[in-house]
């Protein structure tokens, strides 16, 4: 079991505390310390007494810290954030401005299996599945060096619900009222399609906003592009979703790459319109984004207005998705793009 107290739920420390003969309110202290005040070590908890301090610190416990290798920030104002971690590896967090809004997309491992054709991640050897205390600590990190964090979107590298234990339990602590208290509703998590774990997602006690990454209206297509959809085809995949829908009564969000000459047709568009008949859904179309090794280009903008204007007239709600970070290789399915090739990774 792990001794980093940042990834604890409330609950989980109250067992720690009460398990060293403490009072269970204490952990109360030690949540809020760690996930409002920022608190890196044991000994900054001053509310716990010195001696309690000390027991826990006995016990191998210890209040785990990501190491930032590099910040890049795009002149559009995106910044992107190289983590160190402790075991050698390296993920991105990607904060986004919009306005007031602070959107941060974080990361759920180091690398990706997945292997879609037109994600830079998917190039990147995997080697470990982050813990609930690592996601929530890129929050943790960026919201102290550029202020507060209003939107939480689990799209950065690696598949969320291929990390399902972890992303529970930090979406739990990211909504708690003690720590960062961001709505549930403010929080999105992005998959590939795994449907399994979404019908598994309806049934938790904290059930963020869905996007799912679908990219091609027909099983051929969409397996040339993300293997995945052998496993999960798109007739299971959107039943998945469906349940979802119904348990959370939440409108889902369909995310598609607009690859040149390859699913961004009229025609392409209108058997998305069939294929999503009847789910309160709404759409974002994401201009392809290009790193190394990559066969694919992206549509020219009047493919991606025609492709949008179908959407559009069938009363699908539609967007289309900004370029933002394209100069510091930060924007959609591009991170971990400098590192391919790296024998590190």
């Amino acid at each position: 079991m792990s001794k980093d107290l940042k990834d604890k739920t409330p609950g989980e420390l109250e067992q720690i505390v009460e398990s060293l003969g403490g009072k269970k309110y204490l952990a109360g202290y030690i949540f809020s310390f760690i996930h409002t005040k920022d608190a890196t070590e044991i000994s900054q908890i001053t509310p716990l007494s010195k001696v309690f301090r000390e027991q826990l610190a006995r016990q191998g416990y210890f209040i785990s810290r990501l190491s930032v290798l590099n910040k890049l920030t795009d002149k559009d104002g995106t910044a992107k954030y190289v983590f160190a971690l402790g075991d050698g590896g390296r993920i991105e967090t990607v904060l986004l401005l919009d306005g007031k809004r602070r959107t941060l997309c974080v990361s759920t491992q180091v690398g990706c299996v997945m292997d879609c054709a037109f994600c830079a991640t998917g190039k990147i050897r995997f080697r470990r599945n982050l813990t609930a205390g690592e996601i929530v600590d890129q929050v943790n990190f960026v919201q102290k060096d550029a202020g507060r964090i209003s939107n939480v979107v689990y799209m950065g590298m690696g598949e969320p619900l291929a990390d399902y234990a972890a992303v529970v339990k930090s979406l739990r602590i990211l909504n708690h009222p003690r720590g960062k208290n961001i709505g549930i509703r403010h929080i999105t998590v992005s998959t590939c399609g795994l449907a399994p774990e979404i019908r598994k997602l309806a049934s938790e006690d904290v059930r963020p906003r869905l996007a799912v990454s679908l990219n091609a209206p027909t099983d051929a297509l969409r397996t040339k592009l993300m293997p995945i959809n052998v496993k999960y085809p798109i007739a299971e995949l959107l039943k998945a979703v469906r349940f979802y829908q119904e348990s959370t009564r939440q409108r889902v969000t369909f995310e598609y790459v607009l690859i040149k000459g390859l699913n961004d047709s009229a025609g392409h568009a209108t058997m998305l319109v069939k294929l999503l008949k009847g789910l309160m859904c709404n759409v974002n179309l994401i201009e392809h984004n290009p790193f190394p090794g990559c066969k694919y280009s992206a549509s020219d903008s009047t493919r991606i207005k025609e492709f949008a204007a179908v959407l559009d007239k069938t009363g699908i709600e539609t967007t289309v998705r900004f370029r933002m970070g394209r100069n510091i290789k930060a924007a959609c399915g591009q991170l971990g793009a400098d590192w391919i090739g790296d024998k590190m990774n």
